[in-house]
């Protein structure tokens, strides 16, 4: 669906620390996975030029909130959530659940938020709409999903 994705991995060694548990930072890694198999889905990829489309969609705000840790082999499941669709602007949530060893459960939640840009002659960004084609094809959640 054009407001919900998911995908499914299974942690790596190399993604803990020193205790066992996945690094904090990597969930943000995970995020962008996540949004870049979104993008794809829908027929683009996070290298928008690549696409057709002349902008860029930069981060102006991210977090994350953290539950249960994740450890080395957990699998889990990322999934995106479309919070707002604005006329500049895309906010993301994420809710990360460890799907194996059961049972399953949400262990972190995170949330993106990036606005579509115009990259200027002097190499500095300026707001713009979001692409017609783009925008067409990306709708909000409905509100009882994002509970």
């Amino acid at each position: 669906m054009p407001h919900d994705f998911q995908i499914t991995r299974r942690i790596e060694f190399s993604e803990t620390d020193m205790a066992g548990i996945v690094h904090y930072s990597n969930y943000f890694r995970f995020m962008e996975a996540a949004e870049t198999a979104f993008l794809r889905s829908l027929g683009y990829s996070i290298a928008l030029k690549r696409g057709g489309l002349e902008l860029c969609l930069p981060r102006v705000h991210a977090e994350c909130d953290y539950s249960v840790p994740l450890r080395f082999e957990d699998e889990i499941r990322i999934h995106l959530l479309v919070v707002k669709k604005g006329k500049r602007t895309l906010t993301y949530q994420f809710r990360f659940e460890r799907i194996h060893p059961a049972p399953s459960v949400e262990v972190a939640r995170g949330k993106v938020v990036l606005v579509s840009a115009k990259r200027q002659r002097d190499g500095s960004l300026k707001a713009a709409p979001l692409p017609k084609l783009l925008a067409d094809k990306i709708h909000q959640a409905p509100p009882d999903l994002l509970k």
